[in-house]
């Protein structure tokens, strides 16, 4: 007899996916223990500048992202831990963060 298709008698296959949002790291470190990361993308022709690895608490993310939005005059967005702004600013980031207490090495 002619069977078409593979068997998977006898074995168990996990096929849920993982839930990206649920994958956060609730661990908080204080701002002084930061090592934060820049990235430097272009996306259709226009500069971004990524912030990424804040482990602090979602309403301290908010209100950095709304400080920072406003003392750069940029637009920004936070997306899967990373904070996005549009241009190149990470050296006022740097300038700002420090100001606030922040430490990069």
């Amino acid at each position: 007899m002619f069977k078409m298709g593979a068997s998977l008698d006898g074995d168990v296959y996990e096929t849920k996916k993982d839930d990206k949002k649920k994958k956060s790291i609730n661990q908080i470190i204080p701002k002084n223990q930061h090592q934060l990361v820049f990235t430097f993308e272009k996306r259709k022709g226009k500069p971004v500048t990524l912030l990424g690895r804040l482990y602090i608490n979602e309403k301290e993310k908010k209100d950095l992202l709304k400080l920072l939005k406003k003392k750069l005059a940029c637009g920004g967005a936070i997306k899967e831990e990373w904070f996005e702004f549009q241009g190149d600013v990470k050296a006022k980031i740097i300038d700002v963060l420090t100001k606030e207490g922040w430490k990069f090495k």
